[in-house]
């Protein structure tokens, strides 16, 4: 075999190894217990999609595709308020996009109708000052 070949097959190796591992890490966040499909709106308008996890006074994301361990955002639950909430227009859809803050940072969310309820119901049942739905 030739370098370029062999350089060609490790090159193949490892994009399917990150794949695996990609759809591996997705599909053990997405078993997790509270989690739910939510993707944040970046300043542009583009959407970028991930799963957030309830976790113990926090919400985390995970982006779709990446290899972090970490999440890429965690909102606290007595930080962040919901301001508003629309539906994007498509009814056979039925996606809200959420707008808030967390900590006098904006945050755009784009979410189902059954997760924006599991958000408003989280935020409503923590005691008493700690987040809030306007």
């Amino acid at each position: 075999m030739t370098a370029t070949a062999l350089v060609a097959i490790a090159l193949g190796a490892v994009l399917l190894v990150a794949v695996l591992v990609g759809v591996v890490r997705f599909s053990g966040l997405n078993r997790r217990l509270g989690s739910f499909e939510c993707s944040v709106v970046r300043p542009s308008g583009a959407a970028r999609r991930g799963l957030a996890v309830y976790c113990a006074g926090r919400i985390e994301w995970w982006p779709l595709w990446s290899l972090s361990v970490r999440p890429a955002a965690v909102w606290r639950r007595g930080r962040l308020v919901v301001v508003d909430r629309n539906p994007t227009g498509r009814p056979e859809e039925s996606l809200y996009l959420v707008e808030g803050t967390c900590g006098g940072h904006p945050v755009v969310l784009l979410m189902s109708r059954e997760a924006y309820s599991g958000l408003t119901s989280w935020l409503e049942a923590a005691p008493s000052g700690h987040g809030s739905v306007v």
